[in-house]
């Protein structure tokens, strides 16, 4: 099946892996996770990675064309192994990860597919794990290059272990009008990037003003989120659900947040509904759930109500 292009373009740039659970293994990796559900919500999601030639990475395309996904853009490496990530959950859904070095997406290659992918992206979202090596560095920067000047380009900070640098943090901010981290990473980004910190609300807008952007998100777990732009600010106390796990979560939101946001809906219905995919996620195993009418109406609802 390949994407509907009559529907805005949602992108999800970089690493795809299976997470292995004890229970067994899911399919992930942010950029992907963040895809999936931007499908659900109604765009034409599509992911632009890289699978090893091997067993996985066949699994990877089964799933991507039962989901919908259009595998062209999922690029085959001869030479390394697909992506995994140990997962070990811990309290209250918490995760921590164990992620597997010198793998197919440390080596992403930019070619006239993902060009004219680029060419029709109206939004695409990437972090800074895919960013560990220089060639899926240089390739991201140059996807990123070549989406139309309106296109909204979203940098989800998800700092990983020692997978960062200040470097690939300034130039992936100054590549975007939207910057999402933790309210862990806040602090940890203004220091690295040299920048004065207060409390949570002002090291935002601090973010914000200097490097120009358009929208900062600051995630805050089972607590909401806080949503700062150019005019208003918004915060959003978050959902109270019963966690399976929290992998994806964050994940979603970002998709919820850029549905809307496309959408021209009004910042606090942006945070409503960037929150409510992420709380729905979290009562799933995996970030990858299968779909429930009444969650994907709610937001509709919201949206045009």
């Amino acid at each position: 099946m390949t994407a509907n292009w009559q529907k805005p373009v949602v992108v999800g740039l970089g690493e795809v892996l299976w997470d292995l659970f004890p229970a067994g293994k899911q399919l992930g990796g942010a950029p992907a996770n963040f895809a999936y559900i931007s499908s659900l919500l109604g765009n034409a999601g599509a992911v632009a990675s890289r699978v090893g030639d091997d067993v996985l990475g066949e699994e990877i395309r089964l799933r991507f064309l039962h989901s919908g996904f259009d595998t062209l853009f999922l690029q085959e490496d001869p030479l390394h192994p697909t992506g995994t990530v140990k997962v070990i959950v811990r309290a209250a859904g918490q995760p921590q990860f164990e992620i597997t070095q010198a793998v197919a997406w440390d080596y992403l290659e930019w070619n006239s597919a993902w060009r004219d992918l680029a060419g029709r992206t109206d939004a695409v979202c990437f972090g800074s794990l895919a960013q560990r090596s220089p060639q899926s560095r240089e390739t991201i920067r140059k996807f990123l290059a070549a989406t139309p000047r309106g296109a909204l380009r979203i940098f989800d900070v998800n700092l990983r272990q020692s997978y960062y640098s200040a470097e690939v943090l300034r130039e992936s901010i100054r590549a975007v009008q939207m910057v999402k981290l933790n309210e862990d990473e806040l602090p940890r980004v203004l220091e690295l990037l040299g920048l004065p910190r207060g409390d949570e609300r002002s090291s935002a807008q601090i973010l914000r003003r200097q490097c120009n952007l358009q929208l900062v998100c600051v995630t805050r777990g089972e607590r909401g989120s806080l949503l700062v732009g150019a005019d208003a600010l918004d915060e959003h106390p978050g959902f109270s659900v019963q966690v399976a796990d929290t992998v994806g979560a964050g994940d979603a939101f970002t998709a919820g947040l850029v549905h809307s946001f496309l959408r021209g809906a009004a910042l606090s219905v942006v945070n409503e509904v960037a929150n409510r995919m992420g709380a729905w996620v979290s009562t799933q195993a995996g970030g990858m759930p299968a779909p429930e009418a009444t969650q994907l109406e709610a937001v509709h609802k919201l949206l045009d109500p």
